[in-house]
């Protein structure tokens, strides 16, 4: 029988991601609680949640027995092993993107996941930002007619190379692996896979030494898919997208990260709104209208709530292992595309 008492989360990892978009989020959701915290940094972690127990490393998290699932939130390359660990001492697993630095990596948690009877989700949150909302919805609803070009945007416009894992090109670092796992999984959530991958991955910052420039281009036969990250472009489009009946633009990303930055948090009135509206021009009547399309409201606690449901009810997941697969796949093909100076076919890890 389906449990209703809040699912308890051991979180790994307290740095930037398990500060910012997990504890936070699991806290605030109304389906979980953080229970346990393992990190080093055991007094802002206590400070943060008193109530959780507050332990040195994944080998104490997973000596609680209480725990329905652990969230790892660590640096990329330290994801696979500890995942693995998590799954072979029998836990659910959340693995923050990119879930591997490998397809081979993803597929061997999937598998092992599957054959324990266990979750392996990846934490592609950004299936909840209101903008890609509004996105699915508006595809969904036919207005843009059959889409021709669909364009996706996550630039910033940071200059200067901090001293820090993400920029470091031996651990995972780089966009191509930081953001380019949420601009490929909301093109596959939306189109599936790809028949081919091309890519321009370069680093253009002074002193930069992982990518810092990302353009794949994804292949489909009735329509063409660009996805892009730079941190060198101050103002840029979040999304373009062309169809047989008009086109959508939209400018500025999701406000949830800055709000999560700021200390809102889910439940209040104001979390995952005041998106900025996107431009929709399509044909009515026959005739050219041109007007602003309200973006939704952004929901991240949506990505827990699931995973309650999940582990609870028994639901699906709306986040397939097979989607971190893809995801890796299309990582790794636009590594060697951009190496090659070649357009790749796309074929699945299985």
């Amino acid at each position: 029988m389906p449990s209703s008492a809040p699912l308890k989360i051991g979180l790994t990892g307290y740095g930037f991601a398990g500060q910012t978009f997990h504890a936070p989020v699991i806290a605030h959701c109304g389906a979980a609680v953080v229970a346990a915290i393992a990190t080093s940094q055991a007094e802002r972690a206590r400070a943060d949640f008193p109530e959780a127990a507050v332990v040195p490393d994944l080998d104490a998290l997973l000596a609680l027995d209480d725990l329905d699932c652990i969230v790892i939130a660590t640096p990329n390359d330290t994801h696979f092993a500890l995942a693995e660990r998590v799954l072979a001492a029998g836990r659910h697993v959340v693995v923050d993107k990119p879930v591997t630095l490998s397809a081979a990596e993803a597929r061997a948690l999937a598998d092992f996941a599957r054959a324990r009877g266990l979750l392996f989700a990846p934490f592609h949150n950004r299936r909840w930002d209101g903008d890609f909302i509004t996105v699915r919805a508006l595809l969904e609803s036919g207005r843009l007619g059959r889409v021709t070009h669909y364009e996706s945007h996550f630039d910033r416009f940071r200059p200067l190379v901090r001293p820090r894992w993400r920029e470091d090109a031996t651990r995972g670092g780089g966009l191509l692996y930081d953001l380019g796992p949420h601009l490929i999984d909301q093109a596959l959530a939306l189109f599936g896979a790809p028949e081919t991958v091309g890519a321009i991955v370069k680093t253009h910052r002074e002193n930069g030494a992982a990518p810092d420039y990302v353009h794949l281009m994804l292949g489909y036969a009735r329509h063409e898919v660009l996805l892009h990250a730079s941190a060198l472009a101050a103002f840029a489009p979040r999304f373009v997208i062309h169809g047989t009946h008009g086109s959508y633009l939209k400018h500025g990303l999701d406000v949830q990260e800055d709000q999560l930055k700021s200390g809102l948090r889910p439940g209040h009135p104001d979390f995952g709104a005041g998106n900025a509206p996107g431009r929709l021009h399509v044909l009515e009547d026959g005739q050219e209208t041109e007007r602003a399309l309200p973006t939704a409201d952004g929901d991240y606690a949506g990505f827990y709530r699931a995973l309650a449901a999940t582990i609870r009810e028994g639901r699906p997941f709306p986040v397939g292992a097979q989607d971190a697969v893809d995801v890796m796949r299309i990582v790794e093909l636009a590594t060697a595309s951009a190496g090659e100076g070649r357009t790749l076919p796309f074929a699945r890890e299985r």
